[in-house]
């Protein structure tokens, strides 16, 4: 008998405001985003731990402002006057710790867009004070920027994490399965994202509906990885 093939498909994140979770842990980063609200210093660094929802909230930010989004890597490659016509979302900054030549392309960035009064928003997973740029201008102007940090999940927003990860790859669990993993999981997004990761990829190849007794095992497996 041919053995049936499983497709696993990519998931597709959803992006809208409206698909965004308000928590006390989050709060303030969105009150931020407002439209109606300006940035003292005409920019903006939001924070926080890998799936925290950062690169949702510069999606919905960018969709309000017409902003560009760039990651903090390409910007050597970037038509930095073009994009100082409007408000820019640079992701990732961090990761160019180590690159001199991304570092003075977001430096001269930076000031072409604060010039032309528009806004600049920068993430990272760090507060922006251990980012380790090592151009002393342009750390001191990334901490010069207001801050907004997304924190570590309560229980209501883990839940709604794990339920939208769960939403994006167009699974539907058991209702049961969801308050077994918040009190069991460890208690972050990127242990959220794994879960559900593996909890996908479990039900796929042995072709079962995504229940509790699959959750166990799944949470296991991690646990004999770590």
């Amino acid at each position: 008998m041919a053995q049936q093939l499983s497709f696993d498909l990519p998931s597709k994140p959803a992006l809208e405001r409206e698909d965004f979770f308000v928590a006390p842990s989050n709060a303030m980063a969105v009150a931020l985003l407002d439209p109606a609200f300006h940035w003292p210093s005409g920019k903006l660094v939001l924070t926080g731990l890998k799936g925290a929802g950062k690169t949702h909230l510069a999606h919905v930010w960018a969709r309000q402002s017409g902003a560009w989004i760039i990651p903090a890597h390409a910007l050597p490659y970037e038509d930095l006057p073009m994009l100082s016509e409007g408000p820019v979302v640079v992701e990732d900054v961090p990761d160019i710790a180590l690159d001199p030549e991304a570092q003075e392309a977001l430096f001269h960035l930076h000031n072409l867009v604060l010039a032309a009064g528009h806004q600049l928003m920068m993430t990272g997973r760090p507060a922006p004070n251990l980012w380790g740029l090592t151009l002393a201008d342009l750390q001191s102007r990334v901490q010069a920027a207001t801050h907004a940090a997304l924190e570590a999940p309560d229980d209501a927003l883990l839940a709604v994490v794990l339920a939208k990860l769960f939403n994006d790859r167009q699974i539907a669990p058991k209702p049961d399965v969801i308050p077994y993993l918040v009190a069991h999981m460890d208690r972050t997004f990127a242990s959220a994202a794994r879960i559900v990761d593996q909890l996908d990829h479990l039900s796929l190849s042995e072709k079962r509906s995504l229940s509790r007794p699959l959750a166990i095992r799944a949470l296991s497996q991690i646990r004999k990885e770590d």
